[in-house]
């Protein structure tokens, strides 16, 4: 071989290397980045997902990507999330993604997701472990496309505590002040989501639960905070543990979200 020979394959190689870095291991292209818009997807274990997954989650929208966990673009389809692959399954984050491509036909959506079970808000603060995660991803998103919203779903593991819960909406939107600001994304709207109303009043070891105040906070945040949305989790079920929403649940809250911004945070 030639040194012409063997720079010319690794040209090629290099190439090659690229388009599965931003597209993983299938071979598409992403849109122009003005198309491509994108969602960052942050919580515990209701907005990672805990749903089984069904046939009908597993098929793919030909509009809809996400960022695995080798930061690859790839088709989105349930389990979106990774915080733990043994568990983790369907979530909102699909039915979102879908319904938000078919009102608007020019654009790619791409989630992000970064939700991680069982996490308190703590962590999700401007100097916690999983804000700095999910901005790290986001920000390796960015450069193929635009942050055009923020999914969130959490809550309940600040719900044991009265003073966690008392504080939610004041934490939590300093947050989101913040994340808008390191993601240079001032305008990005901010839809949570409330916990679910089959809650117990008590936690397994018999102490008080305070998710209904967890829950009027979340409702009392677009007085903290412009563009925050809030989306209603009223009849939807658990699967059986009295904690996680069952598939189908799931599946209809993303909807909720996906109805909220095209109808109110678009």
């Amino acid at each position: 071989m030639t040194t012409r020979d063997f720079f010319r394959y690794a040209v090629i190689a290099a190439a090659i290397f690229f388009t599965w870095k931003v597209s993983g291991a299938f071979a598409q292209e992403l849109p122009p980045k003005s198309q491509f818009a994108q969602f960052l997807l942050l919580g515990q274990s209701n907005m990672a997902g805990r749903g089984e997954v069904e046939d009908e989650d597993k098929a793919t929208h030909p509009r809809v990507l996400m960022l695995d966990k080798e930061n690859r673009w790839v088709p989105a389809k349930s389990p979106l999330h990774f915080d733990k692959p043994q568990i983790a399954g369907v979530g909102l984050g699909l039915e979102f993604a879908k319904s938000v491509a078919e009102a608007n036909p020019e654009l790619t959506i791409g989630l992000i997701p970064c939700a991680v079970g069982g996490t308190p808000l703590s962590r999700w603060m401007p100097d916690g472990d999983l804000y700095q995660n999910a901005l790290q991803r986001a920000r390796e998103a960015q450069q193929y496309g635009s942050i055009r919203g923020i999914l969130w779903h959490q809550g309940e593991s600040d719900a044991s505590k009265e003073v966690d819960a008392q504080s939610y909406a004041d934490r939590l939107s300093k947050m989101i002040v913040q994340l808008r600001k390191d993601l240079d994304a001032p305008n990005a709207p901010f839809i949570a989501g409330l916990l679910g109303e089959f809650l117990q009043e008590k936690n397994k070891d018999g102490t008080p639960s305070h998710w209904r105040t967890v829950n009027q906070q979340i409702q009392s945040l677009p007085k903290w905070v412009d563009k925050v949305f809030v989306v209603d989790s009223k009849d939807l079920v658990h699967k059986g543990d009295g904690v996680h929403f069952d598939s189908k649940s799931l599946r209809e809250f993303g909807k909720r979200y996906g109805k909220v911004f095209l109808e109110q945070a678009k």
